[in-house]
């Protein structure tokens, strides 16, 4: 147990403690048997609940045990034609909230309990919220701990935004030592005063205990930086060549039967193809052989809708007689407004006098490269790079994350300016020399016609990924970790090529 002082026992100790054992060993033996001799039997009585209620009282993970409980309380409900057996069910939740005062992480207590108030007539969900939501410290002063089955059936019951709210509240009363709250985070927007009033206490609990992570995790939430929203990325068409591609943020499947891609001219029943060997989810894909018949206009409206029927768009430019072009500028995290960014530039200066005095805290090394991403990533990566290479040092078991994050950031800063740049696509996209592990971002590496990977550190492995690059003529690879045999499958992989350099 944490926290528990461990003390040698003697043998005389021992041996009572070992009698103890043998008769509770003994004892549950023995009620077991009489259970199993009563399921042999289906005696679905209240004997069975007061006999799996003594053993799971001490021991709640015993699965067959709860199994039975269920069973016992649909014939009772079945029975009560009245209430439904409404009774029976409030006894079993206060049963089996005593049991979570055993052990609050067993996955079966909490199951059942979702069961209970998923099959009672009449569940009291606002008393489902008192109980420690998701991971909070409970009035009685002990942590509880939710299975995240459980928190998410309480979220659907309730206000999301009340959740937050009482989640804020507990939050700031108590420490915030356990990470579980993630699963009841809303997902709607918080305003930007709410938001400033979190980091702002999120900040003081991380400085509390600069070691712990949760509070670091929280507020990497809040600063944005998950998984973006489905949505067009680019696309290129050049009808000379029969060629076009289509990219997305997100990898979606064009051969479900729900998703439609449609452009002025085009064939709607035009065979796209994946980017991906597997032919199914793919952020890129490829149209041969495409003829369309464009009608004399500059620009062409691009609807793609999804299989959950939600419907993106992209307007797209007649950049030549035969091309048509359009690449949406990628969100690479939340954009804040003036009044956030100023709370964040306070909370990085902040970790960076938390750094004179512990200039190894992993955690607050990392919130502060996030906290400069935030507030201008092209002006700051040079420092972000800074603090990534010294997590590598200060923290040796996660060199490969940190070496990755430099890699991934520096691409977006580069692909930043290449879109905002004149010339695209056509311009050399220039990914040369930073370190990059692995390809990244390649919807939109995906219209490039020069793409200079020179000076990494991308091996075979990132060959696939290659398959992306559909209209990339002029790849630079030199100074990687890719032998020049492999040339003739680099080709075969990207068929446009017409110079590749290796060595």
């Amino acid at each position: 147990m944490h926290g528990r002082l461990k003390v040698r026992t003697s043998a005389e100790e021992a041996a009572r403690k070992q009698k103890e054992r043998n008769a509770k060993a003994a004892a549950f033996r023995a009620g077991m048997e009489r259970i199993l001799a009563k399921k042999e039997r289906a005696e679905l009585d209240e004997e069975l609940l007061a006999l799996t209620g003594k053993i799971l009282s001490a021991n709640p993970d015993v699965a067959t045990l709860w199994n039975l409980r269920r069973q016992c309380l649909q014939t009772f409900a079945k029975a009560d034609e009245e209430t439904g057996g409404q009774s029976l069910f409030d006894k079993d939740l206060n049963f089996t909230e005593m049991c979570l005062q055993v052990n609050p992480k067993s996955y079966c207590a909490w199951h059942h309990r979702c069961w209970v108030l998923e099959n009672c007539p009449t569940p009291n969900w606002d008393k489902e919220v008192e109980l420690p939501l998701l991971g909070l410290p409970t009035v009685r002063g002990r942590k509880g701990q939710r299975s995240p089955g459980q928190g998410t059936r309480v979220l659907h019951r309730k206000d999301p935004e009340q959740l937050f709210q009482l989640f804020l509240v507990a939050l700031s009363e108590q420490t915030v030592a356990n990470s579980a709250p993630k699963p009841g985070r809303p997902s709607r927007p918080i305003s930007e005063e709410k938001l400033k009033e979190e980091l702002e206490l999120v900040l003081t609990a991380a400085f509390t205990d600069p070691g712990d992570s949760s509070a670091w995790f929280y507020q990497r939430w809040l600063l944005g930086y998950s998984q973006p929203e489905l949505d067009l990325a680019a696309f290129r068409m050049d009808t000379a060549k029969g060629l076009a591609v289509v990219t997305f943020t997100r990898p979606v499947n064009l051969k479900h039967k729900d998703a439609k891609l449609a452009i002025e001219g085009l064939d709607p029943n035009a065979n796209w193809q994946s980017a991906c060997s597997d032919g199914s989810y793919s952020v890129t894909w490829i149209l041969r052989d495409a003829t369309p018949n464009l009608p004399n206009q500059q620009t062409f409206p691009l609807t793609f809708t999804d299989e959950f029927n939600q419907t993106h768009t992209l307007e797209l430019n007649k950049t030549s007689p035969t091309e048509l072009f359009a690449i949406r500028k990628p969100k690479f995290g939340t954009e804040f407004g003036i009044a956030v960014v100023d709370v964040l530039k306070a909370q990085l200066e902040s970790c960076q006098q938390l750094l004179e005095f512990e200039p190894d805290s992993k955690w607050t090394l990392l919130t502060a490269a996030l906290l400069s991403k935030a507030i201008d990533h092209a002006a700051n990566h040079d420092q972000i790079v800074q603090y990534l290479e010294k997590l590598k040092n200060v923290d040796p078991m996660r060199t490969g994350y940190y070496q990755d994050l430099i890699g991934k950031w520096g691409t977006e800063v580069r692909l930043g300016q290449w879109i905002e740049g004149k010339g695209c696509p056509a311009k050399r996209l220039d990914l040369s020399g930073m370190g990059l592990v692995h390809v990244a971002y390649e919807q939109y590496l995906a219209v490039a016609s020069e793409i200079d990977l020179g000076g990494n550190k991308l091996a075979e492995k990132s060959l696939a990924k290659f398959g992306h690059f559909v209209f990339c003529q002029n790849l630079i690879l030199k100074g990687n970790e890719i032998a020049s045999e492999t040339e003739p499958k680099i080709r075969q992989i990207c068929s446009g090529l017409q110079q590749l350099e290796l060595v």
